[in-house]
């Protein structure tokens, strides 16, 4: 049995840079992959979404080319060079990752199913057929999270995609219903309906977007309702019946039984981590009564050298975080820190058209810490940049602490609103106060400049 000083499980965007950092270091290291290097995020998440969401600003824009006047005759939708456009962006992302593996001197790469068999040691049942058993003095997890298929009667002989096989169907459902109006649903509904797909979005709780707040959800439903996708809120699916092409979904919806046609569903309600089939029994590793690994603030397990990165540990799952798990276990491992994953920021972006891009408290937030505050609001209708380029939906929206005058939390919902909150994050980070971001110099006329005008809304 060979000994390693780290192994790693899972090649997603924590464990990749953490297995060739630590190699770097002269830790002789494992880094275990069940099928792509990568992670979800490369594979079957946020590079191939991203590039398709491209695709689908594209055919808005061409929609919209008549009012900035352009004519635009003849065009038409080819969704299998959509599909190689993403499948070749994905191919560059992961290839290149690969390669940095392979280069990468006490790093050596497995291919195979991992799962405890003791007290630090790990057997791998690798892809070409045959079994090994290694150990390590630290063992890092990093085997992220699928999409969660509720148990509905009459799924699987009617069928259904998750946001990673959809992607992969070679035509454009006629009537996809999605289950599940989180951000992945959202996301999935704007990009077919501007494929040329119906739309009708069945979210199971009362609220729409309830994380965020109410003016920004509202603002979130206006837009794409004027895009002519039907989101029904507090609808839980009991049934469906029929095969693709022909579906009958049954739904209370508000107490009330509606009956919902489509052509095909995507599941978009929620994910589940990958811990399953790690038998962490065997290490003692201790689980939520979700699946999810039980850390501590310096991502540590329930078990003593074994840690859990990423989305398999819960919390915020974005690919982001994972990296910072991945920088926080380096840093304290390695140079002899004490970081924790208490109080770091946690931005995120929903990458709908317009973006919403959010940081720090919401309002609906700071009220139930019973925070002193006072909110700035901006719509997109009054930043210039938003009228010169005829897209004016959305708002800017900041709340500051009403003693300090430091910012507590942002959301940017338009045109490159993910951007524009990062140059408020990186505020946050740096104290700047409203007083000071509402008098500085931006380059006009950009996004950006108006959150001049956003915090002269404070007074």
């Amino acid at each position: 049995m060979t000994h390693f000083d780290a192994i790693i499980i899972g090649s997603g965007q924590g464990g990749t840079p953490l297995a060739k950092r630590l190699a770097k270091e002269g830790w002789k290291t494992a880094l275990i992959e069940k099928s792509h290097v990568g992670g979800t995020c490369v594979n079957v998440g946020c590079t191939p979404t991203k590039t398709m969401i491209a695709s689908a600003k594209v055919v808005y824009t061409v929609a919209q080319a008549e009012k900035h006047g352009v004519r635009v005759q003849g065009n038409e939708l080819d969704i299998q060079t959509i599909l190689d456009r993403k499948n070749k962006v994905v191919k560059n992302f992961h290839d290149g990752s690969l390669k940095g593996l392979q280069e990468t001197e006490n790093l050596q790469l497995f291919f195979g199913k991992a799962s405890f068999s003791g007290e630090k040691k790990v057997r791998i049942e690798l892809n070409e057929g045959d079994e090994i058993e290694i150990s390590a003095d630290t063992i890092f997890i990093d085997t992220g999270t699928r999409p969660s298929i509720p148990a509905i009667e009459g799924f699987e002989e009617a069928g259904y995609f998750t946001s990673t096989t959809l992607m992969e169907f070679p035509e454009v459902p006629p009537h996809l219903l999605i289950i599940g109006g989180g951000y992945i649903g959202l996301e999935f509904g704007q990009m077919y309906r501007r494929f040329g797909s119906r739309i009708t979005i069945l979210e199971y709780g009362s609220r729409f977007l309830p994380r965020e707040d109410e003016d920004i959800s509202e603002e979130v439903l206006k837009f794409l309702r004027e895009e002519e996708i039907e989101i029904v809120t507090n609808a839980q699916v009991n049934s469906v019946k029929g095969k693709p092409g022909n579906i009958t979904a049954t739904a209370m919806v508000s107490g009330e039984e509606k009956t919902f046609f489509c052509s095909h569903i995507l599941i978009a309600a929620g994910r589940t981590p990958n811990t399953d089939s790690l038998n962490l029994d065997a290490m003692g590793i201790k689980t939520n009564d979700r699946g999810y690994i039980v850390v501590n603030d310096q991502l540590q397990t329930s078990a003593e050298g074994v840690y859990a990165i990423g989305d398999v540990k819960g919390g915020p799952e974005f690919t982001h975080i994972a990296y910072n798990d991945y920088l926080i276990l380096f840093h304290n491992l390695v140079n002899g820190k004490s970081e924790s994953i208490n109080d770091r920021m946690v931005p995120y972006t929903m990458f709908t058209d317009p973006q919403l891009g959010r940081v720090g408290l919401s309002e609906q937030e700071a009220m139930e810490k019973g925070l002193p505050i006072k909110v700035a609001k901006l719509p997109m209708a009054h930043v210039a940049r938003a009228i010169e380029t005829g897209d004016t939906r959305g708002m800017m929206k900041a709340v500051v602490d009403a003693e300090t005058d430091k910012i507590l939390g942002v959301a940017i919902l338009g045109q490159e609103g993910g951007e524009v909150m990062t140059v408020l994050q990186m505020a946050m980070l740096g104290g700047l106060t409203a007083s000071q971001i509402s008098e500085m110099v931006i380059a006009h006329p950009l996004y950006a400049e108006s959150l001049n005008n956003l915090f002269k809304k404070i007074g």
